[in-house]
């Protein structure tokens, strides 16, 4: 499995990972155009990657990860990652695992202290998965929709 940045010709194999799980049928679309301007928006961004795995030549998982600068905790930069996707078929294989050792590899390369993520609260899965992995869940999260 090689972890990769991921290309404009990936978006629509990440898009049907996004899709592919209870919550993201019902809020993403076929159409590809907000994806590919997303996708070059945060290209253009610099601080923020979008990740996939890829096995035998096709796109197996994803996440995304944005490195922030902030003045808080004596200054120290922080890993967001969000959008964690495995196809599934495959989940409960480990590749979930390899996913963050992964994005823990480029926060460290990246000059990050804390990695931090949110999880929909439905996701009662996940939520032990984190725990697993050394997450806290040290705050309450808040989300407005604009």
């Amino acid at each position: 499995m090689i972890w990769r940045e991921a290309t404009r010709l990936d978006v629509p194999a990440i898009v049907a990972l996004l899709a592919a799980d209870s919550l993201g049928q019902s809020r993403e679309i076929a159409d590809p155009s907000a994806y590919l301007a997303a996708f070059d928006a945060m290209a253009a961004e610099g601080a923020n990657h979008q990740i996939v795995a890829e096995d035998g030549g096709r796109v197996v998982a994803c996440y995304q990860i944005t490195f922030i600068s902030g003045l808080s905790l004596q200054g120290t930069r922080r890993a967001l990652v969000e959008a964690v996707r495995v196809s599934p078929g495959l989940r409960g294989q480990g590749i979930g695992a390899q996913m963050f050792a992964d994005a823990e590899a480029r926060a460290r390369a990246a000059g990050c202290r804390i990695m931090q993520l949110t999880t929909n609260a439905a996701r009662t899965d996940a939520h032990r998965f984190y725990d697993r992995l050394g997450f806290t869940a040290s705050h309450v999260g808040f989300k407005k929709t604009l």
